[in-house]
């Protein structure tokens, strides 16, 4: 048996976003103090409850920027693929983050409806336009990664329903100024709560399951073995292995059967290349077999 590697030397490492986030997270902070003090004085629901989603959000990209800087760093002798991993974590981080404060929004409105609040509709209306204006831009620095890093769709995604958040708040603000009902202002807190839940799950649920070492839904298995099988010399494919190293660099292992014999540095280097061209599959090794029947461990510990 013979086992290789091939790692062409391209360069894997996310985006830089570095200045995104810095920007981001300025008029972030900025603004949540500006919406947090205003509820406090209005004593509206909506203000605070947009505040404090506002705040998780600054967590969040602070959580995301570090994991973008980790994954950069090189691989050592125990971290051998690297801090890649990172930007995973983050992402999840990041999800359960909102579910904190969706559960602490949804508490607090619950309880304003059996006592409500006076607000003032024209104060909520304007800040939280200056909110429509300062998400809107802050999720437009996350625009260009959204579709090939998870860690920048999470970072995309919280900064686009914020916009779209404020822009419910101020819907409210509208309504209470007209026509006086207070009640209207935990009763967005509520429908907030359940946008910002909707625009989350996609977020939690895959981190969770690059965490789990799952096949990314980007790549189907069953295409990558036919790719491999139809190669000249293979006449089997065994124990094949996708998964995410972060969110931005995909590994695969495989087992090829070979009866012919190893068939040199310039297959596996061609075929590596085939990878990343066609699957966007940047790590791969390939153990070449000659027996048809040499036994996996894997699946000879699952057996067992």
């Amino acid at each position: 048996m013979a086992s290789d590697h091939s790692d062409h030397g391209h360069s894997h490492a996310p985006a830089d976003f570095g200045r995104a986030f810095a920007i981001g997270i300025a008029l972030n902070v900025t603004f949540v103090a500006i919406e947090a003090g205003y509820g406090v004085i209005t004593g509206s629901l909506a203000l605070l409850a947009d505040a404090g989603h506002n705040l998780s959000d600054v967590l969040g990209l602070l959580v995301a920027w570090a994991a973008t800087a980790l994954s950069r760093r090189p691989p050592t002798a125990r971290f051998t693929y690297g801090l890649k991993g990172s930007s995973i974590l983050a992402a999840l981080a990041n999800a359960v983050l909102l579910l904190v404060a969706i559960g602490a929004i949804i508490y607090e409105a619950i309880g304003r409806f059996s006592n409500p609040q006076p607000v003032g509709g024209v104060g909520i209306m304007v800040v939280a336009a200056i909110g429509i204006v300062i998400n809107a831009a802050t999720a437009w620095l996350f625009a260009s990664g959204r579709k090939g890093d998870l860690n920048i769709r999470g970072a995309y995604l919280h900064m686009a329903a914020d916009a779209a958040v404020s822009a419910a708040v101020v819907v409210a603000g509208a309504l209470i100024w007209w026509t006086g009902r207070e009640w209207i202002d935990p009763l967005v807190s509520i429908m907030i709560a359940f946008v910002v839940l909707w625009s989350t799950w996609a977020l939690l649920r895959d981190s969770v399951v690059m965490s789990l070492s799952a096949v990314p839904s980007s790549v189907e298995l069953v295409e990558v073995e036919s790719s491999l099988a139809r190669r000249d010399g293979v006449t089997g494919v065994h124990d094949l292995h996708v998964w995410s190293l972060g969110t931005t660099s995909l590994a695969l292992t495989a087992h090829l059967v070979m009866p012919g014999g190893h068939p040199g540095d310039e297959f596996l280097t061609d075929l590596a290349e085939a990878m990343e061209h066609d699957f966007g599959i940047a790590h791969s090794t390939f153990q070449i077999e000659i027996s048809e029947h040499v036994p996996c461990a894997l699946q000879s510990r699952e057996s067992g």
